[in-house]
Parts: C-alpha cells; sequence; structure tokens
C-alpha cells in the first residue's frame, strides 16, 4: 500500500515537474502558422506550460489596453503603430539578455519590442485574370488595370479594410507615402466595388472561392505557403517597391511571468528560434546568420533594392494619432465613395 501510494506520489511530482511555470502570449499571428516555432521551444522548454492567444490585430490591442484574457506575458502583433505606442507609454520592460543587445538596431526599439520577422507585402491574382488581361507586377500595374477592366474587375478585387485591420491601416499610411498616385488608386478601388476584408487569410479564401480575382496588400508570408497548395492562385511581389512588415513583440511590464517571456524571447530572436522561422514557417527570419528558404537576405537577394521595411522609430507613433487617423479614414472614405451603411455610391 505505501509503494502504491509512493508511486501515486512521483508520478503527481513527474506530471506537475514537467510544466513547473506559464507563459501567455496574446498575439496577432494564427497559431497553425507560428506552430513550429511554438513546438520548438516547448520542446527546448518542457518546464513552461504555454498558453497562446491568436486574434486580429485590433483584438490583441484592445485586450492590452484592458487587460482582458489572461494577464499576457508576451504581445506580439503586425500593427507595427500601435506595439510602438504600447512601448512608449511603458506597457513593456526592457530585456537584459546578450538576443536583445545584439538584435540589429533597425529591428527594435529600446531594447523592450523587437522586429522578428521580415514579411513582404504582395499582390494575388487568381489564373483566370492572367487569361483575360496582363497580371499586375508594380503597384501602377494595379490602377492601370482597375482603370481599363473596371467592368470585368468590378466585385472581384479585394484589399485589407483599414478600419478593421491595424494592419491595413499601417500599409495604407505607408502606401500613401511611396506612391504619389495612392489616392488614385483609392478611388479606383472605389469605382471597382472593392471588398474590404479583416485579414489576409479572408482575402486568400476569397480568391481560391472564386469571389475575387485579383488582391491587394496581402502579407507575403501567408500568400506564399497559400499558393504553395493552391496552384490557381499567384503571388507578386511588386517590381516598383515592396512594403516589408515586421511583426513586433515584447514583454509586458508587469508580466506574471517575467523568467518565462524572458526566455521565450531569448529562443525567438536567437540562432535556434530564428533557424526554425526560416525554415519552418514562412515568417522570413530577420538574423543574417541563418539559412533557409525564408530569410530576409535571400528575400533581398531575390527582390533586390525594391524592399522597403517599415521603420521601427518614432515616425511610427504619428499613424496612431487620433487627428491623423480621423483625416486619414475622412479621406478614404471620400476617395472609395462608402456611404455610411456601408454601401458604395457607384
Amino acid at each position: 500500500m505505501k509503494a502504491t501510494l509512493l508511486g501515486l506520489w512521483l508520478m503527481w511530482l513527474s506530471a506537475h515537474a514537467c510544466a513547473a511555470t506559464t507563459l501567455v502570449i496574446n498575439a496577432a499571428l494564427d497559431r497553425d502558422v507560428v506552430a513550429p516555432l511554438l513546438d520548438a521551444f516547448s520542446h527546448a522548454n518542457p518546464d513552461i506550460e504555454l498558453i497562446y492567444h491568436d486574434g486580429s490585430t485590433l483584438e490583441v490591442e484592445r485586450q492590452l489596453q484592458a487587460g482582458t484574457r489572461q494577464s499576457a506575458d508576451i504581445v506580439l502583433s503586425s500593427a507595427m503603430p500601435w506595439q510602438l505606442a504600447a512601448v512608449n507609454a511603458n506597457r513593456a520592460q526592457a530585456l537584459d539578455i546578450p538576443e536583445a543587445a545584439e538584435w540589429p538596431a533597425w529591428a527594435k526599439w529600446r531594447d523592450e519590442v523587437f522586429g522578428f520577422t521580415f514579411e513582404p507585402i504582395v499582390i494575388a491574382y487568381r489564373l483566370e485574370l492572367a487569361h483575360a488581361m496582363r497580371p499586375p507586377e508594380t503597384h501602377r500595374d494595379v490602377l492601370a488595370l482597375l482603370h481599363a477592366h473596371r467592368t470585368l474587375l468590378r466585385g472581384r478585387v479585394t484589399t485589407y479594410s483599414p478600419e478593421r485591420s491595424g494592419v491595413g491601416y499601417t500599409l495604407f499610411q505607408q502606401d500613401a507615402r511611396y506612391s504619389p498616385r495612392f489616392w488614385d488608386l483609392v478611388a479606383a478601388l472605389g469605382a471597382a466595388d472593392v471588398s474590404l476584408e479583416a485579414t489576409s487569410r479572408n482575402m486568400l479564401e476569397g480568391l481560391s472561392a472564386g469571389r475575387y480575382w485579383l488582391g491587394y496588400n496581402l502579407l507575403g508570408s501567408y500568400a506564399l505557403v497559400w499558393a504553395r497548395e493552391h496552384p490557381d492562385i499567384i503571388v507578386q511581389v511588386p517590381s516598383d517597391y515592396s512594403l516589408v512588415l515586421m511583426r513586433m513583440a515584447f514583454v509586458t511590464r508587469d508580466a506574471p511571468h517575467p523568467e518565462a517571456a524572458r526566455r521565450f524571447m531569448a529562443f525567438l530572436l536567437g540562432h535556434a528560434g530564428q533557424h526554425v522561422m526560416a525554415g519552418q514557417t514562412p515568417l522570413f527570419s530577420v538574423r543574417p546568420d541563418v539559412t533557409g528558404p525564408y530569410t530576409a537576405q535571400r528575400l533581398r537577394d531575390q527582390v533586390g533594392d525594391h524592399l522597403y521595411p517599415i521603420p521601427i522609430d518614432a515616425s511610427l507613433l504619428a499613424f496612431v494619432d487620433p487627428l491623423r487617423r480621423d483625416a486619414f479614414m475622412a479621406r478614404w472614405l471620400r476617395e472609395l465613395k462608402i456611404l455610411d451603411d456601408g454601401t458604395t455610391t457607384q
């Protein structure tokens, strides 16, 4: 009897020793995309129980502001201005780890928030479009197609909603910075009865279902993997300029499990984690000392000087200024000709 009780007690100790602490991550990053990284971390750290919540960029931001769900130890998001604003509002803690100190200066802010991916923004289209017209290779081509083939493309074009997606808003702000005809493009999208989606996945599903023929400003990390499994979808990195988005991660100021959070960040920024990203995810690793199909250096080699990474600097803070956002959205709705009920005037 004593031996049986001792055995049960040892089994209980063993089970609890495997997860001595918890790590909570709130992320705007689909779990199935980042699963190889999470699995590799859990395998290397069996004493940490990893709890991963994924949602939209705006959901993650609302949860951070409200402190809802379990209090997060780490926040991951592709909504770069909101991530930097959170850090600027003293919601993050500085990381005193070698991996943070060694991280490229252009991909971090004050050793508090770190851009850990290097993802191109792309155009995607169905093969039917290529049969009917010359496929777009540049932003100018998209505008030209919308003008020349408005009737054929009406209702068959999709892009982000800047109201429902922090990523979409960020990308359109950057387009306005680099493209002198950005607002002409917005007007042309409206004339084509563009469908506005909250995620790249929704756009890709619509393309595969045949609802859409052309998708503008999709996350290349999702689109490239999707196209491998759906050969009727073609992905084009624009050849005039290609925005590059970096997902950003920080440890929250009052992280309930700070040591587990630091271990995850060390893994994420270290060679092991970046190697998993480069070889097993489409997220494009930042470190120059890793190899694989998805690395920043390989993307630079393929695209050349046309990559325009969105900078992690104080300029991002202007995008979350309420007055600037309101002014941008007012013109967006005006150029797109969206009415109060969500319909267009076309």
